[in-house]
């Protein structure tokens, strides 16, 4: 399975199938344990068949001094991989000291470990995003962690043969003074950079944070796509043959977000980005979470699953797999 710049064969499509989601503030909302049989259960029934799909998981380092606790979410995500299923491994830095080497050195312990069961490997979360201890952008070296990263990732990809190992990093929307954060990157990385680079992700969350009418939603969504390529990428020297993979995207249920209200969204947001795929070179789509973190707590962070914290199918669940069937590989 390959991240490929030829998107007609249809979107490649994942899931997040943790329990455990981080806020806004910088803590991580949480709620029952993963039952793995039951997200076994529920991978093999959106992907409509052992075709293509990815496993989204997030792994982070951190100093060895440090007290914290940093939670592999979801634990072992190794064992959802296969019967078609590859990882789509989040490795993030998370040092407080700075520590550039010893990140290096942890992921290419990652891509030798799990680069045969993996198909991506995505190289920090949301680096641009400062303030916020859960993202990495909050660290210092960063966006040297980001670039030395990349390409000690692939060096090691291709010394184990891993050819079908892609490497990339991801961003939020870039606007205002953040909007060159990407370009700051090929700047520090130059070439080296740009040849060990394989895709570029995207979070982004549309009428979550900010509330966008339902019948503006889909143009919304096309002209962020198009904007982010053509005045974020392009012109930072990212090459349009190198695609972009929506990597998080969703919408929380909630008081007065209704189930039915996300179904709607979640086929809007995912045809929208369909219809623009072409263009843009997208080739993958991945979801949000599979499952509430908590579903008997009302805030945000809690409820972005297709499904409650118990298992039980939201109305998304249906049709996420519809889309699945309709427009993936």
């Amino acid at each position: 399975m390959t991240l490929a710049s030829d998107v007609s064969d249809g979107l490649l499509f994942g899931v997040y199938p943790g329990g455990i989601t981080g806020d806004d503030a910088g803590g991580l909302a949480g709620g029952p344990p993963d039952d793995p049989e039951r997200i076994v259960e529920a991978l093999r029934s959106l992907q409509c068949g052992e075709r293509p799909f990815l496993v989204r998981g997030y792994v982070g380092f951190t100093d060895p001094d440090d007290l914290r606790v940093h939670v592999q979410a979801p634990e072992r995500v190794e064992r959802y991989a296969g019967e078609g299923r590859a990882l789509d491994l989040v490795v993030q830095y998370q040092s407080r000291g700075g520590d550039v080497a010893g990140y290096v050195a942890f992921l290419q312990d990652l891509v030798r470990r799990h680069g045969r069961s993996a198909a991506t490997v995505q190289v920090a979360e949301e680096p641009n995003v400062a303030g916020n201890p859960t993202l990495d952008g909050y660290y210092p070296g960063v966006r040297q962690a980001v670039v030395e990263g990349v390409i000690a990732a692939k060096d090691e990809a291709r010394r184990q043969g891993f050819g079908h190992l892609k490497i990339g990093f991801n961003t939020t929307p870039l606007f205002g003074p953040g909007g060159g954060f990407v370009a700051a990157l090929v700047e520090a990385g130059g070439q080296p950079f740009l040849d060990a680079l394989d895709y570029v992700g995207l979070d982004f969350f549309p009428d979550v944070f900010m509330p966008v009418p339902a019948d503006r939603l889909h143009d919304a969504v096309t002209g962020l796509l198009r904007l982010h390529r053509a005045e974020r990428l392009t012109p930072a020297g990212i090459d349009p043959a190198v695609p972009l993979h929506v990597t998080e995207n969703g919408w929380p249920t909630g008081p007065e977000r209704t189930p039915e209200r996300q179904a709607r969204v979640v086929e809007t947001v995912v045809r929208a980005i369909d219809g623009c795929r072409d263009e843009v070179n997208i080739v993958g789509y991945t979801h949000f979470a599979l499952r509430d973190a908590d579903s008997s707590q009302p805030g945000l962070f809690h409820r972005f699953g297709l499904m409650s914290d118990d298992y039980t199918p939201k109305p998304a669940f249906a049709v996420y797999q519809k889309l699945i069937a309709e427009l993936g590989r």
